[in-house]
């Protein structure tokens, strides 16, 4: 925005349109080439960069913390299990992740009914990445006015240095992105040296290169034309918004008939709207359209259109908000802001959808608190249905899967019950391991007496998992259901 000092004084004046919003004389668009997005400061870019950390601390910064001793969000796909927060998930628990992909989906719903896109302004990866990458765009080859320059210019040394800087810088992002995802399925603190020594495995070697591979294009060579072209959510918003949602939109009551004028004139006097035509709103768009044109599905409601437009206005003197974040039924006028609040809250979609996200939720906290950290499954070993031993006791054989979902070591006890003269035997004390699943044969013996009684029949039974107290630890339990099969 350096050259901004220089709009009130001669503001641009395009006086022929070709497309959508995209004035010939803006270099690189009207041409189809590549959009060079103008660097731009305000409140929406400060909020947009705080995302960005946000994000990015996350995601790079959570492989490397650990909870007693093992990474602290590992996804074991070779155990068979997940480890959050020294909870350990098995494949049994996949409701879970069912349970958090319907509320991240609900979320989305309520956020975009609310505020339109703003979950692809500030949060989606594509523009959070995008931000990224075209930093780095912005410290190897210059401002928008340097870019369009340099990519006019023939190849030459200079070009050369500055764009395969950028590419460099790019695809060493996007390898470290790799081997960041990667690293909450394999220990990152194994992985890197594994990586620097070239002895990755072939899976792991593969998803570090194809998502490192993805993220620059996406991020470095594609950019605008995920959103444009690729990306679904624009094309289905339209079903999740109404007249009260908010949206990035341009006052054209207030900003036409646009046109340049001189400094400290009054626009009224020249019969000209507030909207002085330096298509600087177009400048800064990441993806190139014109948001005086209405709202379009490219519009990823970044806000960078409402910084660039507020600076020009200060710099005019004018009021704010020429394009600002209001609603279609506002931007029609009569009513005020504190309405306008009310009617984007009292909407039949939003108490809907709310309500939907607070039941999923209070289901996921209220699941997750009752989840049991023992685990028992009882089968039966069908090689052997049931049997006559001894003195005429009954006997079947069992296979019992014993789970500890948690960080820490157990000592559990088996114990079997729910008919009378029953007892377990081989059944010893059993040490699981952190994250351990063990299976135990064992053999539930029936007395004779109750046998002879019973004959024929099939019992039902419990199994328990009792484990044993520990330095004043709660004792935990476990217990499933099971039958015995009785010989005639």
């Amino acid at each position: 925005m350096s050259d901004l000092s220089h709009l009130p004084a001669q503001t641009l004046h395009l006086a022929r349109s070709a497309g959508p919003g995209l004035p010939p004389e803006i270099p690189g668009l009207a041409e189809g080439l590549r959009i060079q997005a103008r660097s731009v400061q305000g409140v929406f870019t400060r909020w947009r960069w705080a995302f960005v950390w946000a994000t990015q601390v996350l995601f790079y910064g959570l492989p490397w913390v650990t909870w007693e001793g093992l990474p602290a969000i590992w996804f074991d796909l070779d155990g068979r299990r997940f480890h959050l927060l020294g909870a350990v998930l098995f494949p049994q628990d996949l409701i879970y992740l069912t349970g958090l992909l319907v509320f991240s989906a609900l979320l989305l719903f309520l956020a975009t009914t609310l505020a339109g896109r703003v979950w692809c302004g500030f949060s989606c990866p594509q523009t959070v990445y995008t931000e990224i990458f075209q930093w780095v765009e912005h410290r190897t080859e210059g401002d928008r006015q340097a870019r369009l320059r340099l990519d006019a210019a023939a190849w030459g040394p200079r070009k050369l240095l500055r764009r395969g800087g950028k590419h460099l810088v790019w695809a060493l992002i996007g390898l470290w992105t790799g081997l960041t995802l990667v690293g909450y399925f394999t220990p990152i603190r194994s992985l890197l040296p594994a990586a620097a020594q070239g002895t990755l495995g072939p899976w792991e070697a593969f998803w570090v290169l194809f998502y490192g591979a993805a993220t620059y294009l996406h991020a470095g060579v594609l950019r605008e034309k995920v959103c444009q072209h690729m990306c679904p959510y624009g094309r289905f918003q339209a079903a999740l918004m109404d007249r009260d949602t908010l949206i990035v939109a341009y006052d054209s009551r207030r900003g036409e008939p646009r046109g340049s004028r001189p400094r400290g004139s009054d626009a009224r006097v020249l019969n000209q709207g507030a909207c002085v035509d330096c298509t600087l709103c177009v400048q800064v768009c990441p993806v190139g359209i014109d948001i005086r044109q209405g709202l379009q599905a490219a519009c990823i409601a970044c806000g960078a259109c409402i910084d660039a437009c507020n600076r020009v206005m200060d710099q005019l003197k004018a009021p704010r908000g020429l394009i600002r974040l209001s609603t279609p039924r506002g931007l029609e006028g009569g009513a005020d802001q504190q309405a306008q609040g009310w009617q984007t809250l009292a909407r039949p979609r939003v108490w809907l959808y709310g309500g939907l996200l607070s039941l999923v939720g209070l289901a996921l906290v209220v699941g997750w608190l009752q989840r049991p950290t023992l685990r028992l499954n009882a089968m039966r070993d069908r090689s052997v249905m049931a049997r006559q031993v001894g003195q005429g006791e009954a006997e079947n054989l069992y296979r019992l899967q014993l789970m500890n979902a948690s960080g820490r070591p157990h000592r559990v006890m088996l114990h079997v019950s729910g008919a009378e003269g029953l007892s377990l035997l081989d059944a010893e004390p059993v040490l699981l391991a952190p994250a351990g699943a063990q299976t135990v044969s064992v053999r539930v013996r029936m007395a004779s007496a109750p046998a002879r009684s019973l004959a024929g029949q099939i019992v039902p039974i419990r199994f328990e998992l009792q484990g044993l107290p520990d330095q004043g630890e709660a004792v935990l339990h476990a217990d499933t259901a099971s039958t015995l099969v009785l010989p005639r």
